[in-house]
């Protein structure tokens, strides 16, 4: 009788141990226990299987490889962030630079990749061994056809609300969307695809001051400070939880909670998108960015010398107000350098600003404890000042990798978590001195989230905000604000709050408002695209366009009850909503110049760290039409004789390198600058492509020129220099 693990069965029965075995447990360890998320590993398992079994070594492994460093990455980002990404995002999850920045050098589960290398090493060391043997029975291939068709028609018949994660594989979610788009694409050519109408957006681009005031007469506080934390989802705040009869019961921010116990809180605040930069955008423009992968409309808005003026710091500026920013990172990257002042910040400040050291090592910028110090420091020299102020402050210390003190690391079991009370510490010693400096007396203190890290486990944690407000008026507002609003509300309540005009182009409702009637809210994380239509019913759509509607009567929940799968249009009609708001600022992403230059000094170290950290210019997550030609102009200076800069310029989309065939690294003087000018084609849509310029050598160097233009290949450039120097606009 043969031994099951003699030649040539050892070869198959590594293989099914690594692809089979191997992914079942990694699930059930990570706590991703879900019948869909075990179909789907057993479906791409047994196809791998089948695939690989009699293949060359050399031919397998890099399959085998990319399969196995998705699983690593994919864990890594649902604990680093709580989210599975979409396809588009797979290059993104695959970067090592990225998982090393994200992970601050070490693993989350680093038992994972330990798991994968050994079952490698064991099918290797097979296939070394024994020749390939006889190929399996074709009858074989039926099984993850049927393993595929059992999983598709579970979704059909029985859809899930379980995190993407739990449900599928990466592999799986990637083929599962090759799938859909070939099959669109071929309905498309056969003339056999539906038409679609439109929902309406007026309900969600439209301001809606109908409600009845809070208070009496305008607000009493004569200045505005919104503190922005990154990252903190509604959840970690007790009143919030509370009040949507939440079953995540951590109580990781208590001292946060404990003012929120004396603020007006909103459960239901909704965050519609992922990353800082659109949230932001959202909270200070009253609008919402992109439902989707695209350029930032922060960025887009640097084309606009009217639409910027609506924003809120532009509307304050106007009205009085010295209006002013300060985050603890730098400010170039994802381009706030130029986004603040252009939305009305008479002043913007970044890591830079602070003279104050770090209590710990932090990549991104300014520990919490030490930037909330200093941000005390700055509000005591506002106050010093005559005009009525208004400002803004953006936190980084709960950006992984989640650096904390060695005390909060042994207090608790994550690091992540170890970082949420590190912040909540610090913020809360912030606030006790803002009231002891008898600040809170005349100021309205707003604390928010730019975007949700999410929580493992909670519904909708990615899109659950929150909103404290802390007003001179406190004892006429209601600790619990009840309603649906979002981070597309927050300017226009502010200028309710202080009785000034609200301009056309900002939509929502005000926080100081009570409302009668349900509202339409949308929102795009964790791959899910959620629209609720203000008459209790919320619509889900995943990523092949598949709905599941719920009756829930607001936005945000602990549970909904599953009333039905949408019908075969609703996920389209959502999408064509989503793509109508993402285009409020722009029909198209054509014929624009981004000017990324400027005349300000840049300081640069002896060496590079990284490609994020380091990066001179904010021209990132760019969207580039099929069929374009991207034009780059650069010019960069030395401003001090004694030092050379070395210059390096990448471009990256997805995150992943793309090859321009640019010199690895240029040397700069003073006397000799780098100008230079390159094009390239893009034959298919280029989405989130990023320049990355770095530089080090010390001394300080002046980039006065990063012109980005995409155009048809044959349309001749003509541009216009606005009147900021900032932008222009080709014809």
């Amino acid at each position: 009788m043969n031994n099951l693990l003699g030649p040539p069965r050892a070869r198959l029965a590594t293989l099914a141990i690594l692809v089979l075995v191997i992914p079942l447990t990694a699930r059930a360890l990570l706590g991703w226990s879900n019948p869909f998320g075990y179909l789907s590993d057993l479906a791409i398992g047994s196809l791998l299987v089948l695939l690989l079994q009699r293949r060359p070594w050399w031919l397998a492994l890099p399959l085998l490889l990319a399969w196995g460093g998705l699983w690593v990455a994919s864990a890594e980002l649902v604990s680093a962030v709580g989210r599975l990404p979409t396809v588009d995002d797979l290059a993104y999850l695959i970067d090592p630079q990225f998982m090393e920045n994200s992970t601050g050098g070490g693993l989350a589960h680093a038992w994972l990749p330990v798991l994968l290398v050994a079952g490698l090493g064991a099918w290797l060391a097979s296939v070394w061994r024994s020749p390939a043997g006889a190929p399996l029975p074709r009858r074989l291939w039926a099984v993850p056809l049927a393993l595929f068709g059992l999983h598709w028609g579970g979704q059909q018949l029985a859809p899930s609300d379980a995190d993407q994660w739990r449900q599928y594989g990466l592999t799986h979610q990637a083929l599962s969307t090759a799938v859909g788009k070939v099959q669109h694409q071929a309905l498309s050519r056969m003339g056999r695809v539906p038409a679609v109408t439109a929902l309406s957006s007026a309900g969600l681009t439209q301001s809606d001051l109908n409600g009845v005031k809070l208070l009496d007469a305008p607000g009493k506080a004569r200045n505005l400070l919104i503190i922005t934390v990154e990252g903190i989802p509604g959840a970690y705040l007790r009143p919030n939880r509370e009040a949507l009869g939440s079953h995540y019961q951590q109580d990781l921010m208590p001292r946060l909670s404990q003012w929120a116990e004396r603020g007006m809180n909103t459960p239901d605040y909704v965050l519609h998108t992922h990353q800082t930069i659109r949230g932001l955008y959202a909270m200070l423009c009253g609008d919402y960015d992109k439902l989707a992968n695209g350029t930032p409309k922060g960025v887009e808005l640097l084309t606009q010398q009217q639409r910027n003026q609506a924003c809120l710091p532009a509307q304050l500026r106007e009205a009085g107000f010295a209006t002013h920013y300060l985050q603890g990172a730098g400010l170039r990257f994802m381009a706030k350098d130029r986004i603040m002042p252009h939305i009305g910040f008479d002043t913007v400040h970044g890591l830079e600003w602070f003279a104050n050291d770090n209590y710990l090592e932090f990549p991104w910028g300014k520990d919490d404890r030490a930037f909330f110090e200093g941000a005390l420091d700055y509000v005591g020299e506002l106050r010093k000042q005559p005009k009525p102020w208004m400002l803004t402050l953006l936190t980084v210390g709960t950006h992984q990798p989640y650096s904390a003190p060695e005390s909060y690391l042994q207090r608790f079991d994550t690091p992540k978590q170890a970082a949420v009370a590190y912040l909540d510490d610090a913020l809360g010693s912030f606030l006790d001195g803002l009231e002891r400096q008898g600040v809170l007396e005349d100021t309205l203190v707003i604390v928010t989230s730019d975007e949700s890290h999410g929580i493992d486990g909670v519904r909708l944690a990615s899109a659950w905000g929150f909103n404290l407000t802390l007003a001179p008026e406190q004892a006429q507002l209601p600790r619990l604000k009840q309603g649906t609003y979002g981070h597309v509300d927050l300017s226009t309540s502010l200028l309710d709050y202080f009785a000034l005009p609200i301009p056309a182009a900002l939509a929502g409702r005000s926080l100081y408002r009570d409302y009668d009637s349900g509202r339409e809210m949308i929102s795009y994380t964790n791959g899910m695209l959620r629209y609720h239509d203000g008459q209790g019913t919320l619509s889900e759509c995943d990523f092949q366009q598949r709905c599941r509607r719920y009756a829930s009567p607001g936005f945000i929940a602990d549970q909904a009850k599953f009333v039905g799968r949408g019908d075969d249009g609703l996920g389209a009609q959502i999408g064509l909503l989503a793509t109508g708001l993402d285009q409020s600022l722009l029909q198209t992403p054509l014929n624009l110049r981004y000017q990324f230059g400027g005349p300000s000094p840049i300081a640069l170290a002896e060496r590079i760290r990284d490609d994020w950290a380091d990066n001179l210019i904010g021209a990132q997550y760019l969207e580039m039409p099929e069929g374009t030609r991207t034009r780059v102009r650069l010019k960069v200076r030395a401003l001090d004789p004694r030092h050379a800069a070395y210059i390096r310029l990448k471009a990256k989309e997805l995150e992943q390198d793309v090859q321009l065939g640019l010199p690895e690294e240029i040397r700069v003087t003073a006397d000799e600058p780098l100008e230079m000018q390159f094009d390239f084609d893009n034959p298919t849509v280029r989405k989130a492509f990023s320049f990355h310029l770095l530089g080090y050598g010390g001394g300080e160097v002046e980039v006065s020129d990063f012109s980005v233009i995409t155009a048809l290949p044959d349309e001749p450039e003509t541009v216009e220099e606005l009147a900021d120097g900032h932008l222009a606009q080709s014809s």
